[in-house]
């Protein structure tokens, strides 16, 4: 019997006891294809043996000094390693311990940097339909998925949400990419108006987004003409890099693509690579001069926030990640998997889309491919290839409320930046089968 409050309670998940590059191995001896790194966090494959030293060297050196009364030395030497190779503008970085409390503490900031510059009226947010940027009360509400949202809505602050940039699903007939991009973008300046710019603190999206809609690149254009919109009207631009951030898209920031200067940026999942819990959120310079001169406080903290030990083990994941020029590798086996998922999966009945930037891609699932018509959620065709996966030795993330956070499936992958050749013909074979062993399930249940 667990004592653990799992998941979901009518299911044990396989009990995993040790890792080895891109494998997990349950208590069974089974190995099971990381496609997926849990939720696009294990980047860099499991038990690396730099990172490993370097977690233990510190343990034995400084586990933990709280940052109430001390600063510490691989905290400070991440934040120098990942400032520097930021986009132009950032100047200082805040740790955290994930995703939620980044994006929770870029929203904080966001708001107290209104306050510095003598603008308290600021109060909104705008984000987007079909965006995740977290669990916490203020990352869930800014999120855009309906699903995830509904039980908490009474708990939840008031933030719009626009359009999202979602060509598959919105990009109309004879419509350019880049005029798409121009529209969808252009949504973002309806939102502002409709409220009143006076209100508007910031606009908080995914750069690309991950798990709710599956690995969606933004179309041509977009973020530029969202970053002159937000000037135009003196709102924040925040970026959360959660999860398409530190790599996993070719480029140690995914906002590099675009070329773009973001106001704030938030990371987390790839930056520790599961090795200790850590995020982050990135300070534009302006952002922080602000408080500097202002109150010279920000209102805000958690208690493991710059932990010496997690952030060593992020100091050396990314410099191993350096070192070993992996993201060249992301670059080179993200285009073997898109052309190898493309050939196998091209012309199958219910894939929609295939698509995504470097090591993040989602594969879009519908019943038509001409209409794009959904399946019927009750049918719950994710879980029943999550679970045919891992029969399969295959770990992957299927979604579902893809299209409206109700309807919709997709799979989302996002494989270590180590992955080799033979690796991404072993996903590719065990994705298949378990794509037909979960339609093969759903016609057995139908007949």
């Amino acid at each position: 019997m667990s004592y653990i409050l799992h998941r979901h309670t009518q299911q044990t998940p396989p009990l995993a006891v040790a890792g080895e590059g891109a494998y997990l191995i349950d208590r069974s001896g089974k190995r099971y294809l990381d496609a997926s790194g849990g939720a696009a966090v294990s980047c860099l494959g499991h038990s690396h043996p730099a990172v490993v030293e370097a977690v233990v060297e510190q343990v034995r050196r400084l586990p933990f000094a709280h940052t109430g009364f001390f600063t510490n030395e691989p905290a400070e030497a991440l934040a120098e390693h990942l400032v520097t190779r930021a986009p132009e503008g950032i100047g200082k970085m805040y740790f955290v311990s994930g995703g939620s409390e980044a994006n929770e503490t870029a929203m904080k900031l966001a708001r107290q940097y209104v306050l510095e510059i003598g603008e308290p009226g600021r109060r909104r947010f705008i984000a987007r339909r079909q965006s995740y940027h977290g669990n916490t009360l203020g990352a869930l509400a800014a999120g855009g998925n309906a699903g995830r949202r509904k039980p908490y809505e009474p708990l939840l602050i008031d933030v719009a949400h626009i359009e999202p940039c979602y060509a598959y699903r919105h990009q109309e007939a004879g419509e350019s990419d880049e005029a798409y991009g121009r529209r969808a973008a252009d949504d973002l300046e309806r939102a502002i108006l409709e409220l009143g710019p006076e209100t508007v603190i910031g606009f908080l999206a995914e750069t690309v987004v991950g798990a709710t809609a599956g690995a969606v690149p933004p179309a041509p254009g977009y973020f530029a003409r969202i970053r002159e919109i937000c000037d135009r009207y003196g709102v924040l631009l925040i970026l959360d890099e959660v999860m398409c951030g530190m790599g996993r898209t070719g480029t140690l920031f995914a906002c590099e693509r675009e070329g773009v200067r973001p106001d704030l940026v938030t990371c987390a999942k790839g930056l520790g690579a599961g090795y200790q819990p850590i995020g982050a959120c990135f300070v534009s310079q302006k952002i922080y001069d602000a408080v500097a001169a202002g109150s010279g406080f920000f209102q805000h903290g958690f208690t493991y926030i710059g932990h010496a030990t997690a952030s060593a083990a992020a100091l050396a994941v990314q410099r191993t990640i350096e070192s070993e020029a992996l993201l060249d590798n992301v670059e080179a086996k993200g285009e073997a998997l898109r052309a190898a998922l493309g050939a196998r999966f091209g012309n199958h009945p219910h894939v929609g889309d295939i698509r995504g930037r470097g090591l993040f891609i989602g594969i879009e699932l519908v019943r038509d491919r001409e209409d794009k018509t959904p399946f019927d959620p009750a049918l719950k065709l994710h879980a029943g290839i999550k679970k045919a996966a891992m029969a399969e030795g295959l770990i992957c993330y299927p979604g579902g409320g893809t299209v409206d956070g109700t309807r919709g499936d997709h799979i989302l992958l996002a494989p270590p930046f180590i992955l080799d050749d033979g690796q991404v013909e072993e996903l590719v074979d065990k994705l298949e089968a378990a794509v037909a062993m979960a339609f093969k399930g759903l016609a057995e249940a139908a007949a």
